[in-house]
């Protein structure tokens, strides 16, 4: 259906995007030139009058109840909503993909730059990969592992100050004492030689302070992965890379940032020690101690922030 023209009316202008049946053009432009007069009606189903009629009048007003505010979608929104639908009810799953750029937007009715437009807030989001070219490779896929879409999103809100430092230090101790003491009882040989191998390159001489805070990421983020819990390694993964560049500048404004790299070190030996002993407790004590630490460290100016 077309939209109304009418904005003056209230029927109109209640009735869902896409319901309205079009005005004819001559009351849309009488209306426009005699602003006093009566608003013209326009039936959201002509067989059947608004349901705002079939409401009890009390004198000339109708009921208050059973109104709501009125959703204006943008033509990319309405598509993005399309495909949110049909991933959750199933119709779509991961590694799946979407009709050509051509068929999806004759079978949505909108414009290829509108399409084009809620395909890449989606991949930005980490639902789909746009791939070039055509044949079975082509296109736009759902993804089947996370994409970036939540690290973008946390950094950008973390650098935004959305987050404080202490909503972020307290974050870290009830995710990693937990990712700690699961890892003790689940994590693999495998899990502990990865792990045992990442501080072993941190060990390096002459290792820069983005290199080192990268290792430092990961020993974290292994851990987390370690409990078999993808949700759990995902959302640590997020956290510590939206943060990243924050670490590396509060490393570089350290006097001796190898010193207080030692110990970290230190303090990442005796929790992978505690995981190897399979001991929970100790696992997740030592590592909130090494959170607490850090994150105490006055000269680590801003990010500061003792508990």
């Amino acid at each position: 259906m077309g939209r109304c023209r009418s904005e003056r009316n209230p029927v109109c202008r209640s009735a869902p995007p896409g319901a309205r049946d079009r005005v004819p053009r001559r009351a849309a432009r009488f209306a426009l030139t005699h602003p006093s007069a009566p608003a013209p009606i326009c039936w959201i189903n002509p067989a059947s009058p608004p349901a705002a009629s079939a409401e009890r009048i009390e004198g000339n007003v109708a009921s208050s109840e059973g109104w709501s505010p009125v959703q204006r979608l943008r033509t990319y929104e309405q598509v993005m909503h399309q495909i949110e639908e049909r991933i959750l009810s199933g119709e779509l799953s991961a590694g799946d993909h979407l009709p050509s750029e051509r068929d999806l937007a004759l079978l949505l009715g909108v414009s290829r730059p509108s399409l084009r437009e809620s395909l890449r807030v989606l991949e930005a989001l980490g639902v789909l990969d746009i791939r070039r070219g055509g044949g079975p490779d082509g296109g736009a896929v759902l993804l089947s592992q996370p994409g970036d879409g939540l690290v973008n999103l946390l950094r950008l809100q973390f650098a935004i100050g959305h987050f404080t430092h202490r909503d972020l230090l307290e974050t870290r101790i009830a995710l990693e004492t937990w990712s700690c003491a699961e890892a003790a009882s689940r994590a693999s040989k495998e899990d502990l030689d990865h792990l045992d191998e990442i501080l072993a390159k941190m060990d390096a001489a002459g290792i820069s302070t983005t290199e080192w805070n990268s290792l430092d990421t990961e020993f974290h983020v292994a851990i987390a992965a370690s409990t078999g819990n993808a949700f759990m390694s995902q959302l640590m993964s997020a956290m510590r890379l939206a943060i990243q560049r924050q670490m590396i500048d509060a490393y570089a404004r350290l006097d001796d940032w190898r010193a207080v790299a030692d110990s970290v070190r230190s303090e990442h030996r005796a929790i992978l020690d505690a995981l190897i002993a399979r001991d929970a407790a100790a696992a997740s004590a030592r590592v909130q101690e090494h959170i607490r630490s850090f994150y105490s460290n006055d000269r680590l100016g801003d990010f500061a922030t003792p508990l």
